[in-house]
């Protein structure tokens, strides 16, 4: 009772699934109209051929019986049979030359235009649903089912061709017999329910294996990887991650070899019913021409089309099978199509200020991170003033990135208020806040580009202007990394391609703070961008970043109280709230939380 109530049920969702059909063909039809409407037609007329292929044989094999057992000359209409007979496979020949030649087209098209649009909506969604594993599985089945599903759309195309060529062949043989036609259906059915049913077992278990094939995605890369060879070598965690591969892939290994075995044995004995179905209409017709109720050119015509009505029959169920069940794979795709992000400009949304006058402030702020029962911020109350210099500092997980991302509205805060001159950031138009906003986050990117297009991801569209390019990479002191490089600013950065040329950490930060210098925002943010960098470089950059701000808002957050000092407010982040707001000769007079952090690190200097 438990199997059946599964193939019941695996039915049931087999056919609601058929539902994501139609959006998918929107989206094959937005890829390439011309070529889909091409390859339908096409697809149209393929479809008559092989019954007019058939007829014409009828006709030649009764006229050469009539002329054998008549002994009548040939007379020129034989002639012209054979013609027409060599005409329509040589039509049909063409035509599938032409059809695969439009597939391949439609493939290119589509297959660009998915990917392009699942690049796109997952660049609209909020930052928040890339912190949720969930999330991680679902984008990685739309990726994957973006592209792997063009075999279910050529199955459409097949599908329309199929059933036109199965109904011509099958009016043909009901015309003689309806029970020919009874017996092949009966024969296919069983092997099609069957096949059906462990194409959906195939479904739940590519489901079911998508958190460890992401698992065993991970230790592939991590050994062999640059970044993580060192330690690999080092703590001897070849085996540990070989043993832990090995285990994962035995348990999908099993899984495989379970459900093909069983589909195995299962479609022998099922494709034997469709073989016995076959062979018993053959017998009837030879049973029927023997009686002399049909001739021999019937006989030739009723073989042919019995045997491609049953072939294209079950070519249909087939299709339709591999087509619903294909359509459960896309589930995941148009859930990923129809998610909406939370976070965007509402209709009429305002322009940024432009010159901001009162600044940024924190209103009872609270925010915590989804399926975390713990609040990272608690009913923040904080004023970052038009043209001030604000150090935020505070012991890990204090929330001080949290902070900048509420600020620059990557996030939304679950209580209270983020206001910019007085007016909620929700009310401002998203793109044109953010070009008003230059960030350089701790684990900024590092573009396996050129030093050029680097630069240029902070403000994309100046991406010809080298003059400001460099003028941006002189103020970020990256200016001598570039023109250290072999081919400068045309030089490819990384390892991943060829004649790529790697830099290292301190290096890169200088190229990512190009990118904030390029921006000329209003607002500029260093969240903790200086890490690899000595104490020194870090000074300097700090040094740098103070005098290029001069009558700008900015915001940096560091652990180093020699560049903290250079601010015109420091702010103590602790439990959620700011815990002291001062300049750094206030915050030590104070003896709180600032001077006690800030003695320990001095002690570690003397």
């Amino acid at each position: 009772m438990a199997e059946e109530g599964k193939f019941w049920g695996g039915w049931s969702e087999r056919l609601t699934a058929l539902r994501n059909v139609p959006p998918v063909l929107r989206i094959v039809w937005q890829s390439g109209p011309i070529v889909v409407f091409l390859g339908l037609f096409f697809r149209l007329v393929t479809s008559v051929v092989p019954l007019g292929a058939l007829w014409i044989t009828k006709l030649i094999v009764d006229a050469v019986v009539d002329i054998v057992s008549r002994h009548q000359p040939v007379k020129p209409m034989l002639w012209w049979l054979v013609a027409g007979e060599f005409a329509i496979a040589l039509f049909g020949s063409i035509l599938a030359r032409v059809i695969d030649y439009l597939d391949s087209l439609l493939a290119d098209k589509y297959t660009r235009h998915i990917s392009i649009q699942v690049m796109k909506h997952a660049s609209e969604l909020d930052l928040i649903a890339y912190e949720d594993p969930v999330f991680y599985d679902r984008l990685e089945r739309a990726r994957v089912q973006a592209t792997d599903r063009l075999g279910m759309i050529q199955s459409i195309g097949r599908l329309v061709q199929q059933v036109i060529t199965a109904a011509s062949l099958s009016i043909s043989i009901l015309l003689f017999s309806p029970w020919l036609l009874l017996l092949l259906i009966a024969g296919i059915l069983p092997a099609f329910l069957g096949e059906s049913h462990f194409a959906f077992l195939g479904y739940a278990r590519n489901f079911r294996q998508t958190p460890i094939r992401r698992q065993l995605d991970y230790l592939r890369v991590l050994g062999g990887s640059r970044e993580a060879a060192k330690e690999l070598k080092l703590f001897g965690l070849k085996d540990f991650l070989i043993t832990r591969f090995t285990r994962l892939s035995n348990h999908i290994y099993a899984e495989n070899v379970d459900l093909a075995r069983r589909r195995l044995i299962a479609g022998s004995l099922l494709s034997m019913i469709g073989t016995l179905g076959y062979y018993a209409a053959y017998v009837y017709v030879i049973w029927r021409t023997v009686m002399g109720s049909l001739t021999i050119g019937t006989l030739t015509f009723l073989t042919g089309a019995i045997v491609q009505a049953s072939a294209n029959l079950q070519q249909v169920f087939s299709s339709l099978s591999s087509i619903a069940d294909q359509a459960l794979f896309l589930t995941d795709l148009l859930a990923f199509f129809e998610m909406q992000p939370t976070i965007r400009s509402k209709p009429n949304a305002l322009p940024a200020p432009r010159p901001i006058v009162r600044g940024f402030e924190f209103r009872n702020v609270s925010f915590s991170y989804p399926g975390a029962s713990r609040m990272v911020l608690k009913g923040l109350d904080f004023h970052l003033h038009a043209g001030e210099r604000v150090a935020l500092i505070g012991e890990n997980g204090e929330g001080k990135t949290t902070l900048v991302k509420l600020m620059t509205r990557l996030y939304d805060p679950v209580e209270g208020q983020v206001l910019l001159d007085g007016v909620d950031l929700r009310e401002f138009d998203l793109e044109d806040l953010y070009r008003e906003i230059g960030v350089i986050f701790q684990d900024f990117m590092r573009y396996e580009m050129t030093a050029r297009e680097n630069i240029a991801v902070g403000r994309i569209d100046e991406i010809e202007d080298l003059a400001l390019l460099k003028t941006a990479a002189d103020k970020s002191m990256a200016s001598e990394v570039i023109e250290r490089l072999p081919r400068h600013y045309d030089q490819m950065l990384g390892r991943r391609f060829d004649k790529g040329v790697d830099l290292s950490g301190g290096e890169w930060q200088k190229i990512a703070l190009a990118r904030a210098y390029l921006r000329d925002a209003q607002l500029l943010i260093l969240d903790e961008p200086t890490a690899a960098l000595d104490a020194r470089s870090e000074f300097e950059v700090f040094q740098r970043f103070a005098e290029l701000t001069t009558g700008k808002s900015a915001l940096f957050i560091s652990h180093r109280f020699s560049t903290v000092r250079m601010a015109d407010r420091i702010v103590v982040l602790h439990d959620g709230r700011v815990a002291e707001d001062g300049s750094h000769e206030a915050l030590l007079h104070l003896g709180g939380r600032y001077a006690d952090m800030f003695e320990l690190q001095a002690a570690s200097y003397r």
